[in-house]
């Protein structure tokens, strides 16, 4: 089953808390404090592997979460950090931030790896919080929590060159004799349902990837006849072979064929009836095909096209085609990946560490930086307590507040901490 496309979600583990000890050891009853930090988090990992070639693993599990780290313990020992979770994809696999649109990484490269969520930072265990004031600590921090995110992950494949054209002009059968792929082939319509890929190899020193792309029809930009599943896998191939069945044993006009599809893949992409393209006229081998290739060929080349007659089914100028196809890719560059406008996000605003409205009277704070400070507090120690305040004087919260005109005894809402305000 080939599946290109997948919505998943991903959870980096959270950092394991530290640790409130104190040493307690023969002839040393009060020693001090010795709380080890928890270990990190362990992050989520994207890792491009060659071997897989669908996301069809994402169909059948939709959450990854990885290890969270170990809390830290006595006699300075930090806790041990959670292992990363690999997720290995596909060479050309995009990941999105499925809240913001934003392309978070294209993988293409075999061993390419993006790390999607970042896991927690451990916890500061109490040895870090003694001072000559205050010797005996009774608090430490708890961990951080990991990134946690919906992504979208989309498949287009890496191949040199497209087969494109409409259903049922020959594309499966010339890849299965360029190739060793073997697509399935039946006389009817629509018979290729999924993109196939194949290496063609031209002498020991050059080969390429072609795609047999599944037959575009007019209205395949707007998803006539699952338009967009297939045209967007055209989006990083350098070259196009366009075939065009000049037999005409459809019943249609190979020209107006021809015309279609350049216009579907302008409506589509403009970009894409750019990339260069060579125009395969196939089924030469038919009468029909011999009487009107010289008609077609004329009206094509006039538009600046370079046409080959051949025959997918047995083999006539098929290597002509190939070697011209091969030469050419020599001297195209890399394909930069072609994104819709919707879907690109070039800037993220950084987010504010916190923000305060004021509703009924009560001052609500919220944001990252707050929850990292409540989570780092236990407020039912009085040590861990006036770390808390200390925290929200840094943080400037305590002067954003003033700003506002709070004033004693008003109240403060933080998450699900609620308190009133004392000067």
């Amino acid at each position: 089953m080939f599946i290109d496309r997948a919505r998943t979600y991903i959870k980096a583990g959270d950092g394991g808390d530290g640790a409130v000890s104190f040493r307690r050891e023969k002839y040393i009853p009060a020693g001090g404090p010795d709380g080890g930090d928890g270990g990190k988090g362990g992050d989520v990992i994207f890792l491009v592997d060659e071997s897989i070639h669908t996301l069809i693993d994402f169909k059948y599990r939709k959450h990854y979460k990885a290890e969270a780290g170990k809390n830290g313990s006595s006699s300075n020992c930090t806790g041990r950090s959670g292992k990363d979770l690999t997720i290995r994809v596909p060479p050309g696999t995009i990941i999105k931030d499925e809240a913001t649109g934003m392309v978070m990484t294209d993988l293409k490269k075999p061993g390419e790896s993006f790390v999607a969520a970042k896991g927690g930072r451990g916890g500061k265990g109490n040895q870090h919080f003694a001072t000559s004031a205050r010797q005996a600590p009774k608090f430490a921090k708890k961990g951080e929590s990991g990134e946690e995110k919906w992504i979208a992950i989309e498949l287009k494949l890496l191949a040199d060159v497209g087969l494109i054209g409409y259903p049922n002009v020959g594309k499966s059968t010339l890849l299965s004799r360029v190739s060793a792929a073997r697509p399935k082939i039946a006389d009817y319509p629509f018979t290729t349902l999924i993109p196939n890929l194949g290496v063609v190899s031209l002498g020991t020193e050059y080969s390429f990837v072609l795609a047999d792309i599944p037959g575009l029809i007019e209205g395949a930009h707007m998803g006539a006849g699952l338009g967009h599943e297939f045209l967007k896998h055209i989006e990083r191939t350098k070259l196009l072979i366009h075939m065009v069945d000049v037999a005409a044993v459809e019943g249609r006009n190979p020209i107006e064929d021809f015309n279609i599809i350049n216009d579907e893949l302008m409506n589509y992409n403009s970009k894409l009836a750019e990339r260069p393209q060579i125009v395969a006229a196939n089924k030469v081998d038919l009468p029909e095909g011999e009487k009107k290739l010289e008609s077609f060929k004329k009206a094509i080349e006039e538009k600046g096209y370079r046409v080959f007659s051949i025959s997918a089914a047995t083999g006539k100028g098929v290597r002509e085609l190939m070697l011209y196809a091969g030469e050419l890719l020599r001297k195209l560059p890399e394909t930069k990946l072609v994104e819709e406008k919707e879907e690109m996000v070039y800037e993220v605003k950084q987010k504010e560490p916190f923000t305060i409205k004021v509703e009924n009277g009560v001052y609500m704070i919220e944001g990252e930086l707050v929850r990292r400070i409540l989570d780092s507090v236990n407020l039912n120690n009085f040590d861990s307590l006036q770390y808390f305040q200390r925290a929200i004087q840094r943080a400037g919260i305590v002067d954003a507040l003033k700003d506002l005109g709070i004033r004693d005894g008003d109240t403060v809402k933080m998450y699900d901490l609620e308190f009133d305000y004392i000067e």
